[in-house]
């Protein structure tokens, strides 16, 4: 009777032990389970920061090629002013070069008393020219 009694006794302790492994292969797994859990959820955190940070990439993107196309259009429209202005200081260069508007120059220079060498510098005729000028209008 020692024998099986004894073997009751070990087979209980086989099932007590056996249970308290189950118990704590149970905890391991609940925590492994939090941890998966925990790491799920940072994954899913870090999906949305990349998502938002290519969001943000190509707004930025697109922001930039339309401040590359303003600055494209602004430069043309520069150009255009440019060659315009050219075009007009050009005929206002021919225009204070011509003969009749040197004339009115020493003209009405020469009624507000300014002196014939002035009138020359400022025209850049020879004072002989200034005073033919003058003497022609008398």
């Amino acid at each position: 009777m020692v024998l099986p009694q004894w073997l009751l006794a070990l087979l209980s302790a086989t099932e007590i032990l056996l249970l308290v492994l189950v118990v704590f292969f149970f905890f391991r797994l609940r925590k492994s389970e939090e941890v998966l859990s925990r790491l799920r959820d940072k994954q899913e955190e870090l999906l949305n920061k990349l998502r938002f940070n290519a969001q943000m990439e190509r707004e930025l993107v697109t922001s930039f090629e339309q401040r590359q196309a303003e600055l494209a259009e602004l430069d043309q429209a520069l150009e255009g002013r440019s060659k315009e202005l050219k075009k007009l200081l050009k005929q206002a260069e021919e225009l204070t070069r011509s003969p009749q508007f040197l004339r009115e120059v020493v003209l009405t220079g020469h009624r507000k008393g300014r002196s014939v060498q002035e009138m020359a510098r400022s025209t850049g005729m020879s004072v002989e020219e200034v005073e033919l000028i003058i003497d022609q209008a008398s």
